[in-house]
């Protein structure tokens, strides 16, 4: 601690009572602020389709376990689907994720309200006497939170009015009654040589191998506790696996491994040797990657070039620059700074920070695993031969925006599948969107268009014409012999398929092959009886069959297509996410985003401006001014009085370092290396545009350090 004096607190107000459907992890009884009297209260609000809100839960578990005496955490759940507004759905989210503390259910979004929550996600501070004292917006606050609990512990035992509570000793948490079996939220399948499948058991921590019945458990690959360990299939770790990809035949030898694994929750990519089960790190050093931040390289222990090389620019896929680490190979050169021991590689590339990545695929024409990097809304590349990964598509900002690979917009992209004629598609789930890459003829750039999707807040089940269908956060997808796509319509329960336009100027189509599945999260496709690979011929009239990934039902399940391949034509409805809306007055109207660094830190100006501020609309018409990008936190915007409603897209950074102690002299102690902070929050602000009060023209979206 360096000090004990309250920093930049909210004025002392009442924390308002919880309010919701209902309550998880308390053992059936409901929450009141009066039962947490006495102990710092953190609230967060979340909701389990968000990979920013996931971030979060993994950012509070060190805090919430260090800290469980004097500290209780809250989980409040408002949903942005109306899938999650489903009891049974949230209820198995809870225990997919592993939330060890109360979950209040908030489907009316009452909770959320009293507290004028504006994002997915958001902490709220409540000091022991009852008083909300901070509120924080967006992931990486950590650090910070840890600071400012310690000080509330502090200062509120001084004054007598702390309430320390053992754990199990009146706790309000009450754990759940595990769930067993063979599989526990698996999220990605893969059909292995000789006909077995590779299931990606994210709520076993491990992989599976299961017999061509999909049931039979042949071997497990990891020891099922969460972590990030190489080794052989009892010693290695994983944390919550999603996508896999098998290496293409010709590399496995060279690369010394048979299948690449997105290891989500340890930002990681891995690679399996089938024949016999190990597991090597190839990409990613377990922490995450944090846009803007200086630090998304390890670098040597004393702080300069990364071990053993230095870094270089290469041509990559689609048109990118991408930056390697070259020479950094060598096992005799000491390992890098923050490089967990755990990982056995030294290659360039496991010196690189990732964010979330949740799938992975081959393609062919760029020589490397695209990678579908959900945590910072991107496409990336992994080159195994020269050891290299890199940024290649999106601008890591969230939205349904088309163009040039390298400027698109995506939204949590979670699935990917090659097609026969090479394309790439993209499962978009926090757009609900389908989106596609295209390579540009003659040239090495991509061109990303969006084949079913309308933003980032519609959603529904709506077959038809594909301009007009809707989707509700698919995760995953497979290419069919005849282009067409399914996708696995995970929070509508269903299989859906896109036929793209016709030669014969037919529009492109959605339909239905499948309801009533339990969060389908991927597919695997089956030719007469065989796994088919994209650009396989397939006979006319053969017989496809469907493998799907039933991820809340825990299993694997067939489902035979016709001969024909139509679908039904369903119609669901359209939705849009139900969050109170801002009204905001046509003209000038000022943006604010307030921030504070938090105890012991100071802004970081070393490299550069420490803040950044990036607005954009949807439409682009609702803002006549004040779009773009810029280094003040503050703006003047300028509503078009023309456009009724819209969302306002904001994103805010701050870079702070921890403040360094002088010395006698004055100088600062040369022993101490302060650590670097990134402060990060997207806004999807809905707004509608009103005529009203020309003094009410400020809009506040604070930043907590």
């Amino acid at each position: 601690m360096t000090s004990t004096t309250p920093h930049a607190r909210l004025p002392r107000v009442r924390a308002s009572e919880l309010v919701g459907r209902g309550w998880l992890n308390t053992g059936g009884r409901d929450v009141s602020l009066a039962d947490l009297r006495g102990r710092v209260v953190v609230l967060d609000f979340w909701t389990f389709c968000c990979v920013n809100c996931l971030h979060v839960l993994d950012e509070l578990r060190e805090l919430e376990e260090a800290r469980r005496d004097d500290l209780v955490i809250i989980g409040v759940h408002s949903p942005k689907f109306e899938h999650e507004a489903d009891p049974v759905a949230l209820a198995a989210a809870v225990e997919r994720y592993e939330v060890r503390h109360p979950v209040l259910d908030d489907p009316e979004l009452v909770t959320w309200s009293a507290y004028t929550a504006r994002a997915w996600p958001t902490l709220v501070v409540i000091d022991p006497e009852g008083y909300v004292v901070a509120q924080m917006a967006g992931e990486g606050h950590a650090s910070a939170l840890a600071a400012l609990v310690d000080e509330l512990v502090e200062e509120h035992r001084a004054k007598g009015t702390l309430r320390s509570v053992a754990a199990g000793a009146g706790d309000v948490y009450v754990p759940p009654s595990p769930t067993s079996g063979t599989l526990r939220f698996p999220a990605r399948a893969v059909a292995l040589p000789g006909g077995n499948l590779l299931v990606a058991d994210a709520g076993h921590h491990s992989l599976a191998e299961l017999g061509p019945d999909g049931e039979t458990l042949v071997r497990r690959i990891g020891s099922g506790e969460r972590g990030l360990v190489d080794g052989g299939p009892d010693v290695a770790r994983f944390s919550e696996p999603n996508g896999l990809c098998l290496v293409p035949t010709e590399l496995r030898a060279y690369l010394d491994y048979d299948v690449l694994v997105a290891d989500t929750v340890n930002h990681a990519l891995r690679g399996v040797r089938l024949a016999d089960g190990q597991v090597t790190t190839v990409a990613g050093n377990g922490q995450q990657y944090m846009v803007g931040a200086v630090d998304n390289v390890l670098a040597a222990a004393d702080g300069g070039a990364p071990v053993g090389g230095t870094l270089a620019e290469v041509d990559g896929p689609f048109g990118s620059r991408l930056t390697v680490v070259v020479g950094a190979d060598v096992p005799e050169q000491p390992r890098p700074a923050g490089l967990p021991a755990s990982i056995e590689s030294t290659g360039g590339a496991v010196l690189q920070k990732l964010s979330s990545p949740w799938d992975v695929a081959w393609v062919e024409q760029t020589g490397a695993f695209l990678v579908a990097m959900a945590g910072n809304h991107s496409l990336w590349a992994f080159d195994g031969e020269q050891g290299s990964i890199d940024l290649v598509g999106g601008t890591m900002n969230e939205g349904l925006l088309d163009g040039p690979l390298v400027d698109a917009w995506f939204a949590q992209p979670s699935g990917l599948a090659v097609g026969p004629d090479r394309r790439v598609w993209v499962a978009d789930s926090e757009t609900s969107a389908l989106r596609v890459v295209t390579p540009v003829a003659g040239t090495t750039q991509g061109e990303v268009s969006t084949a079913v999707g309308q933003g980032l807040f519609d959603f529904g089940h709506r077959d038809g014409a594909a301009d007009q269908a809707l989707l509700q956060h698919p995760l995953g997808l497979a290419t069919l012999p005849d282009g067409s796509v399914v996708v696995a319509d995970t929070y509508n329960g269903a299989i859906r398929r896109y036929v793209p336009a016709g030669a014969d100027a037919s529009p492109a189509e959605v339909t239905t092959l499948a309801t009533g599945l339990a969060e389908p999260s991927d597919v695997v496709v089956l030719v007469d009886g065989e796994p088919w690979t994209p650009g396989e011929a397939a006979e006319a009239g053969a017989r496809v069959d469907l493998l799907v990934v039933e991820s809340a039902a825990h299993r694997i399940t067939r489902v035979a297509l016709p001969a024909t391949l139509v679908g039904e034509l369903l119609d669901g409805g359209a939705h849009r996410t139900q969050r109170p809306v801002t009204e905001v007055l046509a003209g000038e109207l000022r943006l604010d985003v307030p921030f504070s660094p938090a105890p012991g830190q100071k802004l970081d100006d070393r490299y550069g401006p420490s803040t950044r501020l990036t607005v954009s609309s949807t439409p682009p018409e609702l803002l006549l001014d004040g779009a773009g990008t810029g280094t003040e936190l503050s703006r003047a915007l300028v509503v078009n009085p023309e456009v009724g409603e819209g969302v306002l897209h904001v994103t805010a950074q701050a870079a702070s370092c921890d403040v360094v102690p002088l010395l006698d002299d004055g100088t600062p102690d040369p022993d101490v290396f302060p650590a670097c902070h990134l402060a990060q929050q997207d806004w999807g602000v809905p707004v509608r545009v009103v005529d009203g009060d020309p003094g009410d023209r400020v809009l506040t979206l604070p930043l907590r350090g």
